[in-house]
């Protein structure tokens, strides 16, 4: 078995026998949906292949290749009457320079559809009766010779786009000019007179059918009066797995990856991908985990490690497949950012929203008011929140997917938190005594001294048991050692972090974690800052509401902890208590095994 890791061209895949997880099945269903039709997933998440497979599925030049394209897939049984029935015109906007003056951006738009226009005329010119007169100045007046060409030859055409929006992801991301994109988009702008351009074309003058794919409905929402008849399929349960892996099919390539020997647990890599790479859901409509699928480039990843190396990949996201660090920037520098990005990072629920933006342009990015609801829809279409189903009221539900992504938040918070570089350092090194020791006094010594002061002045909206938690996970995640989990559902509640080590990692000896968070305002205590910071951490931990706290986390970590060890199979998980008082002060108590504790204690 060989594994297509970075690689979008069906082709190759399926000549040389190569892993093909077939999606065949719903060409009949996107042929149902629409003439032209949008759809949208997170980068890296299969598109151009899926794009791939329909020009090779609807091309007529290859209609000799079916047999050996299609025949062993769902489609090759049962065709629909379309296939192989369309000149195919591709554009990949992605590959359009987005930089430099608005002249030489026009200037490049004009050269790639130019270039594909010139590529479609050399390889149809057997079905073409008349010539296609390109002008380099002008795509707008290119396309119409295609268009009459085409017509002319009794044929129609399939127009597939690629990365249609990249262009407001460059402004947005990438410190692009905002100007550039007006002028692109705006009024009698280029891309919006594209756009126009095609929408006539698909009404009887020779585009017959459209599929469009991006990242986001930004350029949408700003094209509209240009281009308002595209069919917004990216919700559709039928195609919530369009792009993406389910877990039957994860553990079946597992499995058969196993049967050649391989030195590694089906259930224990099955586990492991769970928690990096699963979590994904694109279907407004879905309640159920089983609707969740995995991330398809990095199961690949996974898959290709697994067959060539015999192990694990150690790094479990590809530096090079890495979603944009950029967009977590640009949430995080809006209003009240870091508090969304904190808050998405705390909670099991998620983040509920009243819906899920469909449409907003430029403006709505640059000067709109960003309340909750934009910037968790922006973090949904970047892959970085994910559908968890509806809250009482149909509000939407957004969690983070998983611990790839989850990842990205704890490296910008820590990005905001701890600017000063000998902060860092310090803090790998208190995390790691604590991850190989369980001495976790050095730790709550760090985040009160140097992380709480931090915290108390930003303007958080609220400050509890979630902070704290949050605080801790930023200290000690690690995912080259650790499977780290927040919120872990066990025993009909929810772990509130836990530290796995990964299957492949347990030789250097870390230590299997559990940590249960309570919280108590200064108002619960009748006490205030000032004498809070005049107590001892003894006095402290003997206060009655510290000890009722400091009980009710132990009897937690004490069950949760032991469903964790029969989980994975542990000889050990080392469970701890810890309060948080205010944003000022930490105690913690050490469970063991047995839920005896040692002696209260915080730091001295």
């Amino acid at each position: 078995m060989h594994f297509p890791y970075g690689i979008s061209d069906f082709a190759k895949i399926i000549r040389s026998g190569q892993f093909y997880q077939d999606r065949t099945d719903r060409i009949p269903l996107l042929e149902a949906s629409g003439d032209q039709l949008v759809f949208i997933r997170p980068r890296r998440f299969g598109k151009s292949l899926l794009l791939s497979m329909l020009d090779h599925y609807y091309d007529i030049h290859r209609a000799d290749q079916f047999a050996e394209l299609f025949g062993g897939l769902a489609i090759g049984q049962n065709p629909t009457p379309l296939h192989n029935q369309y000149l195919i015109l591709r554009w990949d906007f992605s590959l359009i320079k987005a930089q430099g003056e608005i002249g030489d951006i026009e200037a490049a738009v004009h050269q790639h559809l130019n270039d594909r226009m010139k590529a479609f005329g050399d390889e149809y010119a057997a079905y073409l009766t008349h010539a296609i007169r390109l002008h380099p100045s002008n795509a707008i007046s290119s396309l119409e010779s295609v268009l009459l060409a085409t017509r002319a030859s009794g044929h129609t055409i399939y127009l597939l786009i690629d990365e249609y929006d990249n262009f407001a992801n460059e402004v947005l991301m990438h410190g692009g000019r905002k100007d550039h994109y007006e002028a692109l988009l705006y009024g009698e702008g280029l891309l919006k007179t594209v756009f126009k351009a095609v929408k006539a074309g698909a009404s009887g003058k020779g585009i017959d059918r459209v599929f469009i794919t991006g990242v986001s409905p930004i350029v949408l929402g700003d094209i509209t009066s240009g281009y308002n008849v595209g069919e917004n399929i990216y919700l559709y349960s039928e195609f919530n797995d369009l792009c993406g892996f389910t877990e039957e099919e994860v553990h079946a390539v597992l499995t058969q990856l196993a049967a050649e020997g391989v030195p590694w647990s089906v259930e224990e890599a099955l586990k492991t991908m769970r928690t990096f790479y699963n979590g994904y859901c694109f279907d407004e409509q879905a309640s159920q985990e089983s609707a969740r699928i995995y991330n398809p480039t990095l199961s690949l990843y996974f898959f290709k490690h697994l067959h060539t190396r015999q192990r694990y990949p150690q790094e479990m996201l590809d530096d090079n497949l890495a979603m944009d660090r950029a967009k977590l920037r640009y949430i995080a520098g809006l209003p009240n950012g870091d508090a969304l990005l904190t808050h998405a990072l705390s909670t099991p629920e998620g983040v509920v929203i009243p819906r899920l933006a469909r449409r907003f342009g430029l403006a709505d990015m640059l000067s709109a008011r960003k309340d909750d609801a934009f910037m968790a829809s922006l973090l949904y279409f970047f892959g970085i929140l994910t559908l968890n189903g509806t809250a009482a009221f149909n509000q939407m539900i957004l969690r983070i997917p998983n611990l790839v992504a989850r990842s990205l938040y704890v490296e910008r918070l820590q990005e905001l938190w701890l600017p000063e570089v000998n902060d860092v350092a310090e803090l790998r090194q208190i995390a790691q005594d604590f991850c190989l020791s369980g001495e976790i006094a050095p730790l709550c010594q760090f985040i009160e001294q140097r992380y709480f002061p931090i915290l108390s002045n930003r303007d958080y909206r609220w400050s509890n048991e979630l902070l704290l938690k949050v605080a801790f996970m930023t200290v000690l995640f690690n995912d080259r050692i650790y499977m780290m989990v927040s919120e872990t559902e066990v025993d009909h509640g929810y772990v509130d972090l836990s530290l796995i080590v990964r299957p492949d990692m347990r030789r250097f000896n870390a230590l299997d974690l559990v940590i249960e968070f309570k919280y108590l305002s200064l108002k619960d205590l009748n006490l205030s800052g000032e004498q809070l910071k005049a107590k001892t951490q003894a006095e402290l931990a003997a206060l009655p509401a510290v000890v009722a706290k400091l009980d009710e986390a132990t009897e937690q970590a004490q069950r949760y902890g032991a469903v964790l060890q029969q989980r994975y199979g542990l000889s050990a998980v080392h469970r701890f208590a810890v309060v948080g008082i205010g944003l000022e002060r930490v105690v913690f108590r050490y469970v063991d095994g047995d839920g005896c504790f040692d002696e209260d204690i915080g730091i001295e």
